[in-house]
């Protein structure tokens, strides 16, 4: 079992609101894909339950900070109604 749980360190979605300093409806609504601009945040779904492997978080937080740092903001321009 030990080997298992060195593969596969698991986090719920409240592990990655405490670890991103964010709330868990923030973290189901990126997982979900729901907020502009930021890259879903791969899970593995359990029925109900969504978790995440620390390895596959620490990847997104790299390519969110590197896909934030190429785009430049873009002023004046509104969402479409």
């Amino acid at each position: 079992m030990s080997m298992l749980s060195d593969k596969f360190d698991l986090l719920t979605i409240a592990d990655v609101a405490q670890l991103l300093h964010c709330s868990k409806a923030h973290v189901g609504k990126v997982i979900d894909g729901r907020v502009f601009g930021c890259a879903a945040i791969p899970c593995i779904r359990l029925g109900r339950r969504k978790l995440v492997i620390r390895e596959s978080l620490s990847v997104w937080l790299e390519r969110n900070e590197t896909d934030r740092m190429e785009a430049s903001p873009v002023r004046g321009v509104r969402k479409r109604a």
